[in-house]
């Protein structure tokens, strides 16, 4: 079974993240198998518009922590001293996988449904030309409030300063439909109406020649890279690594290994532990 799934129906291409039984965690094969596939639909003709979903009860709730918080040996914490590059190049990867649906010439719509798009999960559905969100979904990056800035740095780029600080300075979950007021996404609609409304609007542009799409994307996009997109991903993605070698990053990773993720987790999004106590055997 593929962790990420590809469907062509007809114009449009449905690529799906299928780890549902860890709600379509991240590990370290989903990003490359997502642009894999996202470079499959660029060079088919046929294929006007993209919509990206999760199976199972999510789209994606973020990187796999049990795989890369609770477990010793992994990519995102190294011992002491760190080397910054080695964590640059690994992180910088995925974040150019998580791009590709941005640099794709045809528009990508992204579907969160369920428990919705979290941390890492938020990085890949921003990338996304539009988001259609369930209005109970939450989307978050809840890591920066320890462990973690978000790589693809597209809070700043969809929000502006002042609603981005709001999310990032505090690490909060938001609903659909407060995401939507925010102007974060495009539309919050119910449960039920959720698929109707995606395929609605993709339908919208499958009769839309492919070069016009194309030609509207670039012209768009490139207004938000002539802004410094690159330069704020590089920034995102050496402070993401130094955030998970900070004193307060490693006692994070050292309570998940100790008492397992979802405790650490639930102590860094309630605030109710003190990060700079010195938790880790790696100092």
């Amino acid at each position: 079974m593929s962790k990420v799934e590809l469907e062509i129906d007809g114009k449009i291409a449905r690529i799906y993240l299928n780890r549902p039984k860890v709600l379509n965690a991240i590990d370290t094969e989903l990003p490359s198998l997502l642009s894999r596939a996202v470079k499959e639909v660029g060079e088919n003709d046929e294929v006007h518009v993209i919509i990206l979903a999760g199976r199972g009860d999510a789209f994606c709730a973020g990187y796999d922590l049990n795989a890369f918080a609770q477990e010793k040996d992994n990519p995102l914490t190294q011992k002491m001293p760190w080397d910054p590059i080695k964590d640059y190049r690994f992180m910088w990867e995925n974040n150019e996988h998580f791009m590709s649906l941005f640099n794709c010439l045809k528009p990508v719509i992204c579907k969160i449904h369920g428990i919705g798009a979290l941390a890492g999960g938020s990085d890949i559905a921003l990338c996304s030309d539009f988001i259609f969100m369930e209005n109970n979904a939450k989307i978050g990056y809840m890591p920066t409030r320890v462990w973690g800035t978000p790589t693809t740095a597209m809070w700043m780029y969809r929000l502006g300063p002042e609603k981005a600080k709001r999310m990032l300075f505090t690490g909060d979950k938001i609903s659909g439909f407060e995401a939507e007021k925010l102007g974060l996404v495009l539309k919050a609609v119910s449960k039920e109406k959720l698929d109707d409304e995606v395929d609605s609007f993709a339908m919208r542009m499958t009769n839309v020649p492919l070069n016009q799409l194309a030609m509207q994307k670039i012209l768009i996009n490139q207004a938000i890279e002539s802004s410094g997109l690159l330069n704020s991903q590089k920034f995102a993605t050496f402070f993401d690594g130094i955030s998970r070698h900070s004193r307060e990053g490693l006692n994070f990773k050292k309570m998940s290994e100790e008492y397992g993720w979802k405790k650490a987790v639930k102590e860094r999004d309630d605030g109710t532990y003190d990060w700079s106590k010195d938790r880790s055997s790696n100092q």
